[in-house]
This record gives structure tokens, C-alpha cells and sequence, in this order.
């Protein structure tokens, strides 16, 4: 499992709307120029965001993006799986597969579910508030 750049921006983008939220909404030039992000590629990631009604978007004047949710409310799993073709460690357990004709006999199969379930819990266990938290993560550094 890779997690791409349009989900790794994704989560840059849910985080960043939730720290500036207000009840105003928050421009796409601003997140980009925040985020340090393309205007034309961030807007194909909040289109997607939008679509799948995580995002709500204003057109016009004072138009912009803001969540439809309290940042608690966002898992970091539901977000990666709008942006990810796939989570799944292995190609037999992704959502859709064909059955595999060696699963029965597949000494690995327990091993890659068990990598793919922990994957999944730990990321419907983190937050985009969580990540919130975290802050700066390069002011953390230990040795």
C-alpha cells in the first residue's frame, strides 16, 4: 500500500480547513497558498471531497470550502478511501476482487488479512482533530 499524494494532500487540506474554521468559508487560493499546493490539483481533490459530501462549497464572492463536520467527526480511513484506489496490502483483499483459487491453500492469506485489519483500525482510529493536535511535527525533534 502506497498512500498517494492526492490523499496525503487530502488530509493536508481537511486539516487545514478545520484549524481556519469560522462560519465563513475558506478560499481555495488560501489553502493553496497555505499548503503550498497547486490551485489546479488541489481543486480536483476538493471536488472529490465535495462530491463525496465531506466538504461544502460556495461559489462567488466570499465562496470557499468549509467541513460539513466537527473535525472529531472525520476519520483519516474515511478520507484515504475517497483518494485511494485501494488500501489493501495485498491485490486478493481489496473491495471487488475476484476470489483467488489459491486462498484455501494460501499460507500468507492469514498474514495479510491480519496486516489489512490492523491498517483499517488504526486508521478509523485517528482523527483529522487528532492530527490537529499533533501540531508541528518537525518542532518534535528527539534523538
Amino acid at each position: 500500500m502506497l498512500i498517494s499524494t492526492k490523499g496525503r494532500y487530502a488530509l493536508r487540506v481537511m486539516i487545514d480547513l478545520a484549524e481556519h474554521q469560522t462560519d465563513d468559508f475558506i478560499s481555495l487560493r488560501g489553502i493553496a497558498q497555505r499548503q503550498e499546493i497547486s490551485e489546479k490539483y488541489l481543486e480536483s481533490i476538493i471536488r472529490m471531497l465535495v462530491k463525496a459530501r465531506v466538504l461544502e462549497s460556495l461559489r462567488g464572492k466570499g465562496g470557499g470550502y468549509k467541513l460539513k463536520k466537527a473535525p472529531e467527526q472525520y476519520t483519516v480511513g474515511s478520507i484515504l478511501r475517497l483518494t485511494e484506489e485501494s488500501l489493501a496490502p495485498v491485490s486478493c483483499l481489496e473491495a471487488g476482487a475476484d476470489a483467488c483459487p489459491k486462498a484455501g491453500k494460501c499460507q500468507t492469506l492469514p498474514l495479510w488479512q491480519g496486516l489489512d485489519k490492523v491498517i483499517n483500525e488504526y486508521l478509523e482510529g485517528v482523527t483529522i482533530a487528532d492530527l490537529m493536535e499533533q501540531g508541528d511535527v518537525g518542532d518534535n525533534y528527539v534523538i
